[in-house]
């Protein structure tokens, strides 16, 4: 297995100083592959708005962040506009749209999502994911999945409950705050784009990990100075001492 990447002012072997309590998971692109669906969904709206934005863009912009937001962080950054009447109309026209793209996505676990859920399991670790998705959205994924609380997975956090979403740390809290750690510390938060990076280190976990298996390449993930790169869920494991 080959462990791709970097820990920062890393010298000799590297241990964590905290007993790890949690891991949270991104969803899309970290531990479930849509074929980034919603992200070409998200374009497809901005683009039946009068615009011609790329995939790339869109996942450069808004890769990871609630789509609200998203919506209004590419049109800022592409198209040098501030509308939020205009975002909303987007908004609410991508939510008809990915409807309508669920009725036939076919979804899958990410490889070997389902095998490391079990091992931090054997370990009384928590798997917790968190995502930008609202509720409506995340659910329906997981129930494609099969994926049931208490068996694949502990928690979900979702854009949908809190106020400040990434990169702010308020998922992160909460999901601290639901399970009773009171310490970041004992938590590892591990994402596939640069604000999933930011959020894990506002939240002050042990560890903000990137994987490259979704939105952002090895380069757009290490621009965010993660404490480790990996490209396969397992490498996650022998992280965890």
């Amino acid at each position: 297995m080959n462990l791709v990447c970097f820990l920062n002012n890393f010298i000799g072997p590297f241990n964590l100083k905290q007993m790890i309590r949690m891991v949270v998971f991104d969803m899309a692109g970290t531990t479930i592959d849509e074929n980034n669906v919603v992200y070409k969904t998200l374009q497809k709206a901005i683009n039946e708005n009068g615009f011609n934005i790329s995939l790339d863009q869109v996942l450069e912009e808004g890769a990871g962040k609630e789509k609200s937001q998203a919506i209004k962080s590419i049109l800022k950054e592409y198209a040098e506009i501030e509308d939020n009447k205009r975002t909303g109309e987007i908004y609410q026209h991508f939510i008809i749209l990915l409807n309508e793209a669920y009725r036939y996505l076919d979804v899958k676990a990410q490889p070997n999502a389902v095998e490391l859920f079990k091992i931090l399991k054997q370990r009384n670790i928590l798997v917790i994911l968190n995502t930008g998705y609202n509720s409506e959205t995340a659910y329906s994924l997981l129930e494609k999945l099969g994926w049931i609380k208490g068996v694949e997975f502990d928690g979900l956090i979702t854009a949908s409950d809190v106020n400040n979403n990434r990169p702010d740390p308020d998922m992160i809290l909460l999901a601290m705050k639901r399970f009773g750690i009171q310490d970041a510390t004992e938590v590892i938060k591990l994402g596939d784009s640069i604000i999933d990076i930011e959020e894990g280190r506002n939240a002050g976990c042990a560890l903000s990990i990137g994987i490259t298996s979704g939105a952002h390449s090895f380069k757009q993930l290490e621009s965010a100075k993660p404490d480790f790169i990996i490209d396969d869920l397992l490498e996650l494991v022998p992280l965890i001492r």
